[in-house]
């Protein structure tokens, strides 16, 4: 009886736990774009190259920092001396114990070097700044999509009501004497229609809800729910030039780019450079003994200032700037064709959130009027003025209309979406979700 009473214990500890591991995933817009940020294989790999710039810099800026190395060697050595006739002489030993330091007191070609690669530093976190945005938008644009075809289940449910109440409006007239068995026929196969559309809605919404989870990196066998965002039905303002100021301020590729550029004049200067001459101080502080530690050392040392200057290195230097000085020319044509294309993105991505908007407004209308003609059409059918031809194709256009409408409001949010990233703000979306 206790041995039951355990497995029954243990029975209904392994229901909860199955329990809890179903539980819903309840996702909001906002903890989408956050949770992107954390996991997204992107934005992952882009802080690692901001590591990995971070470090290049500190390693070039080592080379501007005293060079200090601790130095023991012991030496055995047997020597001969020539003079009338060759003489052997004994076996000598050789501590010497010295810390060598060198500072480079001017080395222009390290200084620039140091700065491009701070430079670099900055462009890889712009960089990464950008793939955070791409990123953002695309988990969005998912959200939005599956959210679309969600609300697309609805409408087919709704349709396979209607489609199951003109079965029944069919049966009941054909009874009544005032339809034929073929109008009973043609709504049995308009819900077989409806149905089969319902059955091809359900793997277009999975799809869409692996694709998030995906791209979140969730549980792929929990469900999923969204909560609802409908954006704001807001007229974007008309493209000025002062705003376009501003969006190309807050672009991070066009600010990586001109970073870039800033990178390349440098990595020009630090060519140039490569011939001017360096001056370094260099030092040495020891002892020198027989044996190691044989308390019998003398204390040595040595200091210099020493002077280096490139003297057949003409043609080198000469091939590094002509190098660097094309990677600039290259570089300024890119930013050049980057600044069009966002004024491009910009008043395209303007134009047709405008064209969305009033797309809405027309499948609403389209709606509505759909909705009327349904229902004049039931009346035509109920009072035997005219089979369910009419009923059924007016079920047709409002199941279309009703299509239409999600379809405009979806396009209309990624309208909003696109126009976010055009100004380099994707986060800005949340901003405009309606009460």
């Amino acid at each position: 009886m206790r041995k039951l009473s355990h497995l029954l214990f243990l029975g209904s500890l392994c229901a909860a736990a199955g329990l809890r591991a179903e539980a819903p995933i309840v996702l909001t817009l906002a903890d989408a774009l956050a949770t992107a940020e954390q996991t997204s294989l992107q934005v992952l790999i882009g802080r690692e190259t901001v590591n990995q710039a971070v470090a290049a810099a500190l390693q070039q800026r080592s080379n501007l920092l005293p060079q200090v190395t601790l130095d023991a060697t012991q030496r055995r050595s047997r020597t001969a001396s020539v003079g009338g006739a060759l003489v052997s002489s004994g076996i000598n030993n050789r501590f010497d114990a010295q810390l060598n330091a060198r500072l480079d007191l001017l080395n222009p070609q390290r200084v620039a070097t140091y700065k491009a690669a701070t430079y670099a530093e900055a462009v890889a976190r712009l960089g990464q700044e950008e793939v955070r945005e791409v990123v953002q938008a695309a988990v969005a644009t998912t959200y939005f999509t599956h959210l679309r075809n969600l609300r697309r289940t609805e409408v087919l449910d709704a349709n396979i009501a209607r489609a199951r109440s003109l079965v029944q409006l069919a049966t009941n007239q054909l009874n009544a004497g005032v339809a034929t068995q073929i109008d009973v026929t043609r709504a049995e196969a308009q819900l077989a229609i409806e149905e089969q559309a319902r059955l091809q809605q359900d793997t277009l919404v999975q799809s869409s809800d692996l694709q998030l989870k995906q791209l979140l990196a969730l549980d792929l066998a929990r469900p999923l729910h969204l909560q609802e965002f409908n954006v704001r039905r807001a007229e974007p303002a008309a493209y000025t030039a002062s705003l376009a100021g501003v969006t190309l301020e807050q672009r991070a590729d066009l600010r990586g780019a001109r970073k870039l550029l800033e990178q390349n004049e440098l990595e020009v200067r630090a060519a140039r450079f490569s011939r001017l001459p360096s001056f370094a101080l260099i030092g040495s502080y020891g002892y020198a003994s027989a044996e190691a530690f044989d308390n019998n050392e003398t204390k040595i040392w040595s200091g210099s200032l020493a002077m280096s200057l490139p003297v057949f290195d003409s043609a080198r230097s000469r091939a590094l700037t002509g190098i660097a000085l094309s990677r600039r020319r290259a570089q300024e044509l890119r930013l050049q064709n980057l600044e069009t294309e966002i004024n491009a993105e910009l008043r395209l991505a303007r134009q047709d959130a405008a064209s969305r908007l009033a797309q809405i407004n027309v499948a609403e209308k389209g709606f509505r009027l759909a909705e009327e003609e349904l229902t004049l059409a039931g009346r035509r059918f109920e009072q035997g003025v005219a089979d369910n031809r009419e009923l059924i194709e007016a079920q047709n256009r409002l199941a279309a209309a009703a299509d239409n409408r999600i379809e405009a409001g979806y396009r209309y949010n990624l309208s909003r979406v696109e126009l976010a990233r055009a100004t380099g703000r994707v986060g800005a979306i949340l901003e405009e979700q309606t009460e």
